[in-house]
């Protein structure tokens, strides 16, 4: 079968299920019993279609907008309506799985911190001087103390570290907004911190400070690189809906996109608190040894333990496709 024969076979099904989906706006009791029993019905179908594209066109974008409409089906078809807003569940189970379902956004946002931290990190060691000019007055001091000496003050290492953690905040939600000027905004942004940190990382090395640096931002710093990654990732989502927005119009795309950005980000505000507690009470108390890394890796290790464990999706027991078959046989 060629792909234009798919789509052309299949097309007017998936343009239903987007119409139904828009009139349900996320609760399929308003389609009334008939509607319910069709959404069921064409997300189904949709499904079918999904799994054969993924076997005959796998890197063709139709399988990518088709897989966002059945993600969207999904959600709508086997949604639990009592417990759907529950904060604590949505906190338990709905925030893992958004980030989750962001795998190949996160995989590029990563990428983009990572590398972007590497490159400056070894151009840092090989020319501090000129690494030096990228690095933030804020920063520079952390980096390459002006006294000369090779080590910080008590009230440098905490200015310093409080100052690393206010812009890494302030990152965190500029990378989600950036993702709007068509994801170019937020790659940016996310590759230029990255190009920042690692230049700050770079120049300690080359004066000697490194594990001083390292030490002071380890315990809070894990957890919050995890968050921006997290953000720029739904940002991106939302930047590449008006790059592609598939067979809808960019508006169309972008509300779609917009409200599981928003929950991503609203999920990750209290991550951000944990780390902010940890560089207010940890960062600052001069752990020696291991502690600061067993606090840091250990957050950081919990919180992508979490999306990967309570990201899975679960079928809830009563479910909107359930409930059709039930008017369907009543």
């Amino acid at each position: 079968m060629t792909l234009d024969r798919f789509e052309r076979e299949r097309v007017d099904a998936w343009r239903r299920l987007e119409v139904a989906l828009g009139e349900a706006r996320g609760r399929p009791e308003r389609l009334g019993a008939a509607g319910v029993l069709e959404l069921g019905g064409l997300y189904r179908a949709a499904a079918a279609d999904l799994a054969l594209a993924r076997r005959l066109f796998p890197g063709d974008p139709l399988t990518g907008r088709l897989e966002a409409l059945v993600v969207r089906a999904r959600q709508a078809v086997y949604a639990d309506v009592g417990g759907r807003r529950s904060p604590r569940r949505f906190f338990a189970e709905g925030y893992w799985r958004l980030v989750r379902e962001r795998r190949v956004a996160l995989a590029v946002a990563a990428a983009l911190f990572v590398g972007a931290t590497a490159f400056a990190l070894v151009w840092g060691i090989l020319d501090p001087d000129a690494a030096a000019g990228l690095v933030p007055g804020a920063f520079i001091d952390g980096a390459d103390p002006p006294s000369g000496d090779r080590g910080l003050t008590a009230s440098q290492s905490a200015a310093f570290s409080s100052e690393i953690f206010t812009n890494n905040i302030q990152v965190t939600f500029l990378s989600f907004a950036a993702g709007l000027l068509f994801a170019v905004g937020g790659a940016f942004l996310l590759a230029y911190n990255g190009l920042i940190f690692g230049a700050v990382l770079g120049v300690a090395a080359a004066n000697g400070n490194l594990d001083q640096v390292v030490r002071l931002v380890v315990a809070h710093g894990v957890l919050e690189l995890s968050c921006i990654v997290v953000a720029g990732a739904a940002g991106l989502r939302m930047g590449w809906a008006l790059i592609d927005p598939g067979p809808h119009t960019r508006r169309a795309a972008l509300a779609a996109q917009a409200r599981p950005a928003m929950a991503v980000v609203l999920g990750t505000a209290p991550w951000l608190i944990v780390a902010g507690l940890v560089e207010g009470y940890v960062s600052p108390a001069g752990w020696g040894g291991a502690g600061p890394y067993v606090v840091g890796l250990g957050l950081g290790a919990l919180y992508w333990t979490l999306i990967v464990l309570r990201g899975r999706r679960r079928a809830p027991p009563q479910t909107a496709a359930k409930a059709a078959s039930s008017l369907s046989s009543a």
